[in-house]
């Protein structure tokens, strides 16, 4: 299962939080733009407050995508059956 299929969009709420309507690649694709415009220095403070708080939004969505594909994956076991994945197995 890829990480686009996780999750499918978001979009951010009043809140702050962000609700389904972007995949992980474009969450993460839009974190890279504010990264790149923001490093840029050309934005005005206003402008950068909601970008970085739209960013951080972003950023908490893509962890939580990455931990709960992490939660999926599969590895084998002795006897070559499919088991969840846990940091304990060796």
């Amino acid at each position: 299962m890829s990480a686009s299929k996780t999750k499918s969009n978001t979009v951010a709420s009043d809140e702050g939080t962000l609700e389904p309507t972007l995949s992980f690649e474009q969450a993460f694709s839009e974190l890279e733009n504010i990264v790149a415009q923001m490093e840029s220095g050309q934005m005005p403070l206003e402008a950068s407050l909601e970008a970085y708080k739209r960013g951080n939004s972003l950023l908490t969505f893509c962890q939580q995508s990455l931990a709960d594909v992490e939660q999926q994956v599969k590895i084998l076991n002795e006897r070559q059956q499919l088991v969840t994945f846990n940091e304990n197995n060796d």
